[in-house]
């Protein structure tokens, strides 16, 4: 059937530059705000990315037919850049020259997937008209357009859940074979990895022979071989950990693990990991697979609630459109992964969120979709796996609860290892806030409001145990009468309204006040989050802790008593318990120890309230805030050293560990790095290696220094971004330390700079997450970013669309209670000097990715102190200049008039 009708329906379009409109095949005609936003609330429009032309046109209303939702139905789990550009590119259409032609783009786009559902080479045909069914009962505006071309298939399509395959079950691992690694081996599966006919690569060669080390036989328990490997900004430390990575997998028939800190250098890892292992083994098993917190995968459980009624209106169409992903996702991986980031912000991310496994709720092998469960197939995987790749937080979290002996890996590779000290400390924090307490009380009682299909709670989550078992019975009941003490729905209208109610509300409220009344920050005003120490508190406070601490003891004492129980269960099973049964006990068994776990590590915190402080720990409370709006309120704990615990579960245990990074040093010094390595917690001298970078930062890129920006001036800081950001051409990263500054510039700025031609999108501004702000600036040269520290680590956008890096000003350390304690302990001024050493060079970092880029660094500061200057490379030209000049020579590089020359003021050193 023909799409051609289509065509005639009305598109519309809008950036900073202005609005088009597009009716039936008439020309495209520029409109103002208004009458965009009539026409759309009139009749309903083709759109590209609905949220995102709300924001523009200040009309969170608006609806109408997005493209982005049609392209998810059609092409479930196929990457999009979710832009006018990026959607030609994905359906092989002609790029829209400017923002006027786009439109006509939208009607193209829109007449192509239609015929593409009614084309009889539909790759991704299965499920959908099934999926249709349902969302024409719901309305979903694209349901009438695609009925007529999406044929009833002859036999009935099979349900999602029968669909996805079923993982197998393995032996257990046996114990890697011990080997040692030659050098002339090494270099030869490096040559194996980069070409034969490869460029040779000294510092990578050099490198990966000494990352070797730590994959030798370990001398003795307790005492891992560490080797801390700081490979500048092109080395190619990614292959070069890679080539003994693999060779020692292949020879010792053991599993490595690479663990990351961002999604990003994930996916890359997966790329590069293709060169040493093949996508499938003979027997059809990975040898590479992915490894995410649970939090991270579709819950099979979750979705088929939400597709039988526990979604509605708009979440019950994202709902059918994950369940179309699901049947062809590579691995069930919702963030990060192959679903589209920009799917959950159509709908709310708190929708995606909860068609996870986030409050630990999971039955285990007492789910219908247990043996097609992503999260079990991909840890069972990684058991027989080569190549583990994982993330920082996920390590932690396996050693720390030591669940399977499969997650607690023996070699393991920390990239990006600068961040390892940030993950350790949030992996052993302990928080006691109104959010944590309710999650339990949930996860004990199960939710206060009935839900429809899955059951929660533990009496309904065990409640064969229970039945069976006397005891165990006993032992429910009585942590459920004492979860009823947890604050429950609506706990921060109570403190409020001065209206706690229960021991813990009770402690809350106190909290509360405690921070209100000894607040010397400005922060009230400000709308920030406030704190205070937890140190001087009055007696009030200190007994409402203590009741607190009594009730949290009278709800772990059941939760012992139970865990105790299920044990028995496992060494004695009664007749009845089959494999399935053993397993969610098992399952039951290991997220009763985290709980009790952490209710043990709440209430020492609270037992030390008003005694001795301990000098290991810091604590402090804690009223969270954005914009004014409080939504947490607790009571925080983190160790003074987070390395200690990382040491002792996580390096200890291990026989070789390489900690990487092209920042691990501070300078030339390594004292820092060894000291946040948590070596020296198990008395275990490093190995401590460093290979330059091979760019050439005298040709490549230039740091200039303005000096006659005001601190504090906000027109003049938004002037300053928008003439930069128009001499480069676009291409601009923006870097800022507080949020409000950035959406200060960026509504000064956006409109001129989109008027040019440069479009202009933010990190919390833009309706888009993260990732997709990041492949939408890759994809487009004439782009710029602003954003805060998640861009300032974690962005890898080499080639000409990053080519200008500006900092608001130098990256102070916030001025927290946890800061001043670690400052104290390490150095005073000096240790703020190192972070702020480490951030400079990490946005640097950013700026040259390849022997081809070039470009400026520039940070808006009139007195940026020198010590801070061996942040960057070696070589690389540093000048103090005012803003006048700055623009001529960013201007000038941009139109290829002058190379980026020698400095005319000293070199970093």
């Amino acid at each position: 059937m023909s799409a051609a009708p289509l065509r005639v329906l009305p598109a519309l379009h809008a950036s900073h530059a202005g609005c088009w409109a597009r009716v039936d095949d008439l020309p495209t005609r520029a409109i103002s705000k208004g009458e965009a936003v009539t026409a759309a609330a009139d009749t309903p429009h083709l759109v590209l990315n609905a949220p995102v032309l709300a924001s523009r046109l200040g009309y969170p209303d608006l609806s109408g037919l997005d493209l982005l939702e049609l392209f998810a139905f059609v092409h479930p789990a196929r990457f999009m850049v979710p832009t006018p550009k990026g959607l030609a590119h994905a359906l092989g259409l002609a790029e829209p020259a400017n923002d006027a032609a786009v439109p006509a783009l939208l009607q193209e786009a829109a007449a192509h997937l239609l015929a593409t559902c009614a084309a009889p080479d539909w790759a991704e045909r299965e499920g959908a008209w099934t999926a249709l069914q349902s969302l024409i009962r719901m309305r979903w505006p694209w349901a009438t357009l695609l009925n007529p071309v999406i044929e009833r298939p002859a036999r009935a399509e099979r349900w999602l859940f029968t669909r996805l395959p079923e993982w197998d079950e393995a032996g257990e691992q046996h114990q890697p074979r011990q080997v040692t690694l030659d050098d002339a081996s090494v270099l030869d599966r490096l040559a194996d990895l980069t070409g034969r006919d490869a460029e040779q690569r000294p510092g990578q060669r050099n490198y990966a022979i000494e990352v070797a080390r730590a994959f030798a036989p370990r001398a003795r328990a307790g005492n891992p071989h560490v080797v801390l490997a700081e490979a500048g900004t092109g080395i190619g430390k990614t292959l070069g950990y890679l080539a003994p990575a693999s060779l020692w997998s292949e020879r010792s028939d053991g599993t490595i693990w690479v663990s990351t800190f961002t999604k990003a250098l994930q996916r890359q890892l997966r790329q590069e990991s293709a060169r040493a292992w093949p996508e499938r083994r003979a027997d059809g098993s990975a040898p590479v697979v992915l490894r995410k917190g649970r939090e991270n995968y579709l819950c099979l459980l979750n979705l088929e609630d939400a597709l039988q009624g526990g979604f509605a209106g708009r979440a019950a169409i994202l709902a059918q459109l994950v369940a179309r992903w699901a049947a062809y996702s590579r691995d069930g991986d919702m963030i990060g992964g192959d679903l589209p980031g920009w799917l959950g912000t159509l709908f709310r991310q708190r929708a995606i969120a909860s068609l996870t496994d986030r409050r630990g709720e999971c039955i285990y092998a007492g789910c219908p979709h247990f043996r097609k469960c992503f999260i079990e197939r991909a840890s069972r995987a990684s058991a027989q796996a080569d190549l583990v790749i994982a993330n920082h937080a996920l390590v932690m979290v396996n050693a720390a609860r030591g669940r399977d002996h499969a997650a607690r890996p023996t070699r393991v590779v920390f990239d990006e290892g600068h961040h390892l000290f940030d993950a350790a400390d949030a992996t052993f924090a302990a928080a006691l806030t109104g959010a944590e307490a309710i999650e339990l009380r949930r996860w004990v009682i199960g939710p206060e409001k009935s839900a429809r299909g899955r059951r929660r709670g533990l009496a309904a989550r065990l409640a064969d145990i229970a039945s069976y078992d006397e005891a165990g019975s006993l032992a429910i009941a009585a942590a459920r009468e004492a979860a009823e003490a947890l604050p429950g729905d609506g706990w921060m209208q109570r403190l409020a309204e001065g209206a706690p109610w229960g021991p813990v509300e009770e402690l809350l409220a106190a909290v509360r006040a405690a921070v209100y009344a000894r607040d010397e920050s400005g922060g009230q005003d400000a709308g920030y989050g406030l704190e205070t120490e937890a140190a001087g508190l009055d007696g009030a406070l200190v007994e409402k802790a203590q009741g607190a601490r009594a009730a949290l003891a009278d709800l772990r004492l059941p939760l012992i008593r139970l865990g105790v129980r299920l044990e028995a269960l496992l060494e004695e099973p009664p007749d009845w318990l089959d494999g399935a049964g053993r397993a969610r006990i098992e399952g039951a068994r290991h997220s009763l120890t985290w709980r009790i776990d952490m209710i043990g590590a709440w209430e020492a915190m609270l037992d030390r309230l008003g005694g001795a402080a301990d000098a290991e720990f810091v604590d402090w409370l804690a009223v969270d805030r954005s914009e004014a709006r409080e939504y947490d309120i607790g009571i925080h704990r983190h160790w003074l050293d987070p390395m200690k615990p990382f040491a002792r579960t996580v390096l200890e245990p291990a026989h070789g560990v390489v900690l990487t990074s092209a920042t691990l040093r501070d300078g030339e010094d390594w004292r820092a790095a060894v000291a946040r390595s948590g070596a020296g917690h198990i008395e275990v001298a490093p190995h401590l290696t460093a290979h330059e970078s091979p760019f050439d930062y005298a040709q490549q890129a230039e740091v200039l220094i303005v000096t006659d920006v005001p601190r504090g001036d906000i027109p003049a800081l938004a002037g300053a971004y928008a003439r930069l950001f128009e001499a480069s051409g676009g291409g601009a990263l923006g870097l800022f330390t507080a949020i409000r500054r950035l959406r200060a510039v960026h509504g000064r700025i956006a409109d001129r700079l989109a008027r040019q031609g440069l479009p202009l999108y933010a990190q919390h501004v833009d309706p888009i997450d993260t990732g997709t702000l990041v492949d939408i600036f890759r994809d487009d040269p004439a782009a710029s970013l602003l954003g805060t520290d998640a861009l300032r680590d974690g962005m890898d956008v080499p080639g000409h669309s990053l080519r200008l890096v500006v900092m608001e000003q130098v990256p102070w350390p916030r001025p927290t209670i946890l800061h001043r304690a670690r400052r104290l302990a390490n150095g005073g001024p000096a240790y703020d000097d190192s972070l702020i050493r480490a951030r400079l060079a990490q946005a640097f970092g950013r700026l040259i990715r390849t022997r081809a880029d070039r470009g400026h660094f520039v940070v808006l500061s009139s007195a940026f102190p020198s010590r801070l200057l061996s942040a960057f490379p070696k070589g690389t030209p540093i000048r103090r200049v005012p803003l006048e000049e700055a623009l001529q020579r960013i201007a000038n590089h941009a139109c290829g008039q002058l190379p980026i020359d020698a400095p005319d003021v000293r070199p970093a050193r």
